[in-house]
């Protein structure tokens, strides 16, 4: 009975060797899940690395792009003819800005005003000064005139013989004195006038006004601030109080290649295309060719009239130019090949090339270039209408390589 008693505390008693063995091997088997885990993250990631990331573009058929059916295309901005950084004729103090960005002001409205109290005051000194001028003056001609009586006077009592000879010259020396003054007087009259009318123009330059109507585009000084109309240095005076835009006097401006000039004349009509409304034509003509060309561009200046106006067209947008032919007519058969960005072509001439995508791969593949148009190429052959091109490809990229399409466009 205590044998079997004995084996039964045995077989509940705990072994403390076996159980930290049972803990290592859990520790190792959890361990290794990680390990692999891990690996498998790894290879995932590096996988998606391997895989360059490329933006994309469709290839569309000449004939529907922009500038499609034009003898020329070009690109330029869009700028202001008439514009002005309106500042003060004097240095001096803000106290006052009526204008804000995109407020539209008429010609002469107030801008702005400086502190006036020197100008104040010596208008008001030139106004006393002329005053006391003008009371002098009034004051000499009561002499005079006081002075002609007395010799007119003598003269008839010297021809009674009730005066002498000294009276006379006495009484014609002081009115001719008094004559002299009166001149003088009047001099300073008028000196006294031009010295208001300074004072005024002084007064009237503390008030900033507009040069002509147009839109303020900037706001540049604020109440307080020191204005001059040259730069004091240090950056603690400002040279304007705002820039002013006539919208009326807009037109584009676009660089044409000096190789094809010959195609632009004065007066020949054009569609512009804003790069911020891609689907707005806009009608317009040539203004001009400027007489110049760019060294180091080779190319040449065009002036283009907007032949509409609206509040959407603002200076310095980017804008396409198609040149029309010279009666506006557009050919009737289609433009060949298709159109890419400029930046999908590798190379120029013989050497050009594009990358087309294949599902998640890219295909290498030598094209015949035609004309510029815009921001875009011409490819003759070697692309088909509707295949999506590499944007800027690597220099690493390659024949068959796999690729992630980053951004579509």
């Amino acid at each position: 009975m205590s044998v079997e008693r004995s084996e039964l505390l045995k077989q509940l008693r705990i072994d403390r060797d076996e159980a930290p063995a049972r803990s290592r091997g859990r520790l190792l088997a959890a361990g290794v899940v990680v390990l692999v885990l891990v690996a498998a993250g790894l290879w995932f990631y590096v996988g998606r690395q391997a895989k360059p990331a490329v933006r994309t573009a469709v290839a569309r058929a000449a004939s529907q792009g922009p500038g499609a059916g034009s003898v020329l295309d070009a690109s330029g901005y869009v700028t202001a003819r008439r514009q002005a950084t309106v500042s003060a004729k004097i240095t001096g103090k803000v106290t006052e800005v009526t204008i804000e960005e995109g407020m539209r002001v008429k010609d002469g409205e107030i801008l702005a005003r400086l502190d006036d109290t020197e100008a104040s005051a010596a208008l008001a000194l030139a106004r006393a000064q002329l005053a006391a001028a003008r009371s002098q003056l009034v004051e000499i001609r009561a002499m005079l005139a006081q002075a002609e009586r007395d010799y007119t006077r003598q003269q008839e009592l010297l021809r009674r013989q009730l005066v002498s000879e000294q009276s006379m010259d006495a009484a014609l020396a002081q009115r001719d004195a008094l004559r002299a003054k009166l001149g003088s007087a009047e001099e300073g009259v008028r000196v006294a006038q031009e010295s208001v009318r300074v004072a005024d123009v002084q007064m009237d330059n503390t008030v900033i006004r507009a040069p002509f109507a147009g839109v303020v585009v900037a706001k540049s000084a604020q109440p307080g601030e020191m204005i001059s109309p040259i730069s004091a240095g240090g950056g603690f005076t400002r040279t304007g109080i705002g820039t002013i835009v006539d919208m009326d006097s807009l037109e584009i401006q676009v660089d044409v290649n000096e190789s094809f000039i010959n195609l632009v004349t004065a007066g020949q009509p054009v569609e512009a295309t804003l790069n911020a409304y891609p689907d707005w034509k806009i009608p317009g003509s040539v203004i001009a060719i400027i007489p110049t060309a760019d060294r180091s561009k080779a190319t040449v200046k065009v002036r283009i009239a907007l032949g509409s106006k609206d509040s959407r067209i603002v200076p310095d947008m980017g804008v396409r130019v198609a040149f029309q032919g010279a009666a506006g007519t557009k050919p009737t058969t289609p433009e060949p090949g298709v159109l890419v960005p400029a930046e999908a072509v590798r190379g120029d001439a013989a050497s050009a090339v594009v990358f087309v995508v294949a599902g998640e791969k890219v295909e290498r593949r030598s094209v015949t270039l035609g004309r510029t148009v815009g921001p875009n190429r011409q490819v003759l052959s070697g692309v088909r209408d509707g295949e999506r091109v590499v944007l800027a490809p690597p220099e690493s990229l390659k024949d068959g390589d796999a690729i992630r399409l980053a951004e579509k466009s």
